[in-house]
């Protein structure tokens, strides 16, 4: 079960130091372990537990909380179709059964090349249904037809999307210059966009 890699490790420390908080880091860190393995691994809580000064019970609480972070493998690419109202309504159930078919495998469980489906609840694109994602990218109306279309394309490399536990294809970076900085701001001070009195009252 993996650790942070030692790249991986220096970008983690990188994002600590944005925080006044070191656990105000946690998303992010967890968001970093899962871009690494493809899901949160349970020596990569102990590590994050570790650099963040927090209990594994603590990363674990909020690793377990959000249904983005996967404790297992899930496979490379994870198709979620919804079956909300809206979809169940305009064939959510059939486009199920027919991807079960398709692939050759039930839900929640992953083919020998890293393709995985899910029923899942509303995905907020009820005016789109039936709808899907993969890897949480929005695919819209999609038929039978638009499924095997869609998976073909996954598999000939035609279809970009990024593997799992990818959130962006390129890092946010902020030089010296231009970050706010993480300084400590006690509960008694105002905050830092606060008006001066007079211009709160209309003064000049």
């Amino acid at each position: 079960m993996p650790r942070l890699s030692e790249s991986n490790l220096r970008i983690a420390h990188e994002i600590i130091s944005r925080y006044p908080r070191a656990k105000s880091a946690l998303i992010p860190l967890l968001h970093l372990s899962q871009e690494q393995d493809g899901y949160v691994a349970d020596d990569a809580m102990k590590h994050l537990a570790e650099l963040l000064d927090l209990t594994p019970a603590e990363v674990l609480g909020t690793c377990s909380f959000y249904e983005m972070f996967k404790r297992e493998p899930v496979g490379d690419y994870r198709i979620n179709i919804c079956h909300g109202i809206a979809c169940h309504l305009l064939g959510a159930d059939d486009l199920i059964h027919h991807a079960e078919e398709s692939l050759g495998v039930r839900q929640g469980t992953v083919t020998g090349d890293g393709i995985s489906i899910e029923g899942v609840e509303c995905i907020a694109a009820c005016t789109e249904a039936p709808c899907l994602q993969v890897n949480y990218r929005y695919m819209n109306k999609v038929d039978n037809a638009g499924f095997d279309a869609l998976v073909d394309g996954i598999r000939d490399g035609s279809v970009s999307v990024p593997k799992h536990g990818t959130l962006a294809l390129t890092r946010q970076s902020i030089s010296e210059d231009k970050a706010a900085g993480n300084s400590m701001v006690e509960s008694n001070d105002p905050p830092a966009w606060w008006p001066e009195p007079a211009a709160a009252e209309g003064g000049n």
